[in-house]
């Protein structure tokens, strides 16, 4: 099973497109900053590059994360002992690799496991750090809004393309 190592990097901007969309004071910026009590002159004193540059890197882990989560043929390669032990696998294996391979491997099949992960997992985590952090049900649902249309882009991404 290759992996296309381009896509998952291309996948990793998506959070950062989403983001500047989504926190655009057009869209769910100004009601965000107004849940932060934050101001633009606060924003603007941010080291840019280090919050963007990390938030590339960790978007980077996450698409490696939805790899596993949005490529059912990973379970068969984890069943084998991972990559290096593909060629020592069974011939079980390979006829199922060569009959299964590339079944389910769509933009339409990784974004509903992405959906999926921002509905079940993003959304859940952020609304328990949300309701001890006493943030408003407004807080939790721009993030975990965000999460889960990232999550379905970056996930269609994952399993079609990568």
């Amino acid at each position: 099973m290759e992996i296309n190592f381009i896509a998952l990097l291309l996948a990793g901007l998506v959070t950062l497109v989403i983001g500047f969309i989504w926190y655009n004071p057009k869209v769910f910026g100004t009601i965000w900053m107004k849940e932060n009590n934050f101001t633009q002159e606060q924003l603007r004193t941010g080291n840019m590059l280090k919050i963007f540059g990390l938030t590339y890197i960790f978007s980077v882990m996450i698409t490696m994360t939805l790899m596993s989560l949005t490529i059912h043929q990973s379970g068969a390669v984890g069943m084998v002992g991972g990559p290096p032990l593909i060629d020592s696998a069974k011939p079980s294996f390979t006829a199922f690799m060569a009959d299964y391979g590339t079944a389910y491997r769509t933009f339409k099949h990784g974004a509903l496991h992405g959906f999926i992960s921002g509905l079940f997992f993003a959304l859940p985590v952020i609304g328990i750090n949300g309701l001890f952090e006493r943030k408003s049900w407004k807080y939790i649902l721009i993030h975990a809004g965000f999460w889960i249309v990232t999550l379905t882009f970056m996930g269609g991404i994952v399993c079609g393309f990568a």
